[in-house]
């Protein structure tokens, strides 16, 4: 199907057609709708411009999403890779997603933000997004999802501790029951601590935040742990921080792996041992996804990148 088949059926200029296929900011919104719906009910999908390679980056707003250093880490790779790829970057905050109607764009990409808060993105542009660290709904067309495998990262959490004879490990899982990724890693953790043969049960798996993190810490030491895991946020930092006030040694005393922070895990004392996300693979991906649509050829609509264990001096044989 041409572009004047889908002008002549949308009652529109084949100019308007490409306006809107190119993001085009000075379009009605009646208009590009009308032509993305003609478009979609014909199965077309628009050779994007290789020429404007411009890629609107949108970060979460703080309120939302405290966790910094993560979202630093992951645009910082997506900045060089996509640079080196001579895509240009325009940076947009979650809480002014208005702007993407006055931008020409060749893709969007979003770090930690459900598909669903971009609503109707196939309805009003013909460009792909791709959402970093978040599952996306199934037949999301334009809509990719470039994610870390989580299930893969509470397993080589769970089981370093186990592998190093810790016979009761808590878990903490930074962030709150039901947002983001916390529930699909209190399951992972959940089978990962049966496969192992460790005590599982709600008390030892807990979600927490900086304001309760201390607090949550000394309940599991109550409780007799040897092993503490603490994915998700800046966890490592604040679990060591509980540890010494509760007057415990790392890892004389109990066990510690956390979430990779680069400016603190290493340098904590003792070094920490952790899971750690591919930024860079997580980076390639997503330029993978843009260079792959901007040539009119399909791409897989999910890409799971395996987690690392980082293994210092935070886990000992106990």
């Amino acid at each position: 199907m041409k572009i004047q088949e889908i002008a002549r059926e949308a009652g529109v200029s084949t100019a308007t057609v490409s306006r809107v296929f190119s993001n085009h900011p000075n379009i009605r919104e009646e208009l590009r709708e009308r032509v993305l719906a003609v478009a979609r009910s014909r199965g077309y999908h628009p050779r994007l411009s290789q020429k404007r390679q411009n890629v609107v980056i949108v970060s979460p707003f703080r309120e939302i999403y405290p966790i910094r250093s993560y979202v630093e880490m992951v645009i910082s790779e997506l900045t060089l890779e996509l640079s080196a790829r001579d895509y240009r970057i325009e940076m947009l905050p979650q809480d002014n997603l208005g702007q993407l109607d006055r931008i020409r764009f060749c893709g969007a990409v979003s770090v930690g933000i459900d598909a669903e808060k971009f609503g109707r993105w196939e309805e009003r542009f013909a460009a792909p997004l791709i959402i970093i660290d978040r599952d996306i709904p199934e037949g999301s067309g334009e809509i990719y999802s470039v994610r870390s495998d989580e299930v893969q990262a509470m397993n080589l959490g769970i089981d370093c501790l186990a592998q190093n004879n810790c016979s009761k490990v808590g878990v903490i899982i930074y962030g709150e029951a039901g947002i983001g990724n916390a529930e699909i890693r209190r399951e992972a953790v959940f089978r990962a601590l049966r496969r192992n043969q460790l005590p599982f049960a709600d008390k030892l798996v807990r979600f927490a935040l900086a304001d309760s993190y201390v607090e949550e810490v000394g309940k599991l030491l109550r409780l007799g742990v040897d092993g503490l895991f603490c994915p998700g946020g800046n966890a490592g930092i604040i679990a060591a921080y509980a540890l010494s006030l509760y007057g415990r040694r790392i890892p004389e005393e109990i066990s510690l792996v956390a979430s990779e922070r680069s400016m603190f895990s290493r340098y904590a004392i003792p070094p920490q041992t952790t899971i750690s996300q591919d930024y860079a693979a997580q980076a390639a991906a997503v330029a993978d996804v843009l260079d792959a649509r901007l040539r009119g050829l399909p791409f897989p609509h999910r890409t799971v990148i395996p987690y690392k264990l980082i293994v210092r001096d935070s886990v000992a044989p106990h």
